[in-house]
């Protein structure tokens, strides 16, 4: 079966691309594993109407919505495999079977490369955070420490004070310049040098973070800016042009989420250095809409 679309990744991005798509009366294909980024964390914040709202419960929701289209089918799997065709392209699944489409919508999504620091892990997306947007106001006037891993940690400390009491931990890397210092000390950022050597709490609380010098400073939320990678090389395989930001690669795409190979549209994490699930969602009906036009026209 020729689909008119197929879509990678059913997320935020993927599944906006998918209902505009079925909205227009095509058939899509919606492949995904399942594994959305931001399945560690219980609640999602700042996506009209949902705030507050589990991501997972609002995922299922809008699966079941866009399934409910006659033109919508759902593939639980993997994609691994990208080719163009003269009439579109083929994706081959870890399962074996091949898909054919006319256009392709990458939405597949990244994954976060977090800091080797024992009590991180398990704490993410909870008390371990990246967004101030996201997730701050719930810690509003605790004690915050961002957690250095480059030089956009300088920045996210000067922002997270806007939210309370922050604290930088350099983790043994240099100094900043005189100038940062200062604009540093203007926001009222305490800097710690000293390397952390652990995160400590009840369950996926914060209470303790342990330096490397065996002292342990009282803390609520640690926020990280860390690297992350494409969830797929399908992008790559198809040639599609990359650029690169401080946390890692976006495939480059225009103002209608075309990337650089006609017929293939990407949405999400994937395409922007900025993330939340209003963007991504955005992102992704710019997508849809712009894969239906380009099969009308």
């Amino acid at each position: 079966m020729l689909h008119d679309a197929i879509v990678i990744g059913g997320s935020f991005a993927g599944l906006s691309a998918a209902t505009y798509l079925a909205r227009a009366r095509r058939s899509v294909a919606i492949v995904d594993t399942g594994t959305p980024r931001n399945r560690f964390a219980a609640h999602s914040h700042g996506f009209l109407a949902q705030d507050g709202s589990n991501p997972n419960a609002m995922l299922a929701t809008a699966r079941s919505q866009v399934g409910a289209y006659p033109t919508t089918t759902f593939i639980n799997t993997k994609a691994t495999k990208a080719v163009q065709q003269p009439d579109g392209f083929s994706i081959e699944l870890t399962t074996g079977e091949t898909l054919e489409g006319r256009k392709l919508i990458l939405a597949f999504g990244i994954a976060d490369e977090l800091p080797d620091v024992p009590g991180i892990a398990e704490r993410w997306g909870k008390t371990v955070i990246h967004c101030p947007y996201c997730h701050g106001y719930e810690f509003s006037g605790q004690r915050l420490g961002v957690l250095y891993s480059s030089e956009k940690s300088l920045h996210q400390a000067m922002l997270i004070a806007e939210w309370g009491p922050a604290t930088l931990y350099l983790n043994g890397a240099p100094l900043p310049d005189s100038a940062t210092l200062a604009e540093l000390e203007n926001r009222n950022v305490a800097i710690e040098p000293t390397g952390v050597a652990a995160l400590h709490g009840e369950g996926t609380n914060l209470s303790a973070i342990e330096l490397s010098d065996g002292r342990r400073p009282a803390i609520d939320a640690l926020y990280v800016a860390p690297q992350n990678h494409l969830n797929s090389d399908i992008a790559a395989q198809l040639g599609c042009a990359m650029d690169t930001n401080p946390a890692g690669t976006i495939i480059r795409t225009s103002s209608m989420q075309e990337t650089s190979v006609p017929g293939v549209f990407a949405a999400g994490d994937i395409t922007r250095g900025a993330h939340s699930v209003t963007w991504a969602s955005a992102d992704g009906i710019t997508a849809g809409v712009a894969a239906h036009r380009s099969l009308v026209f």
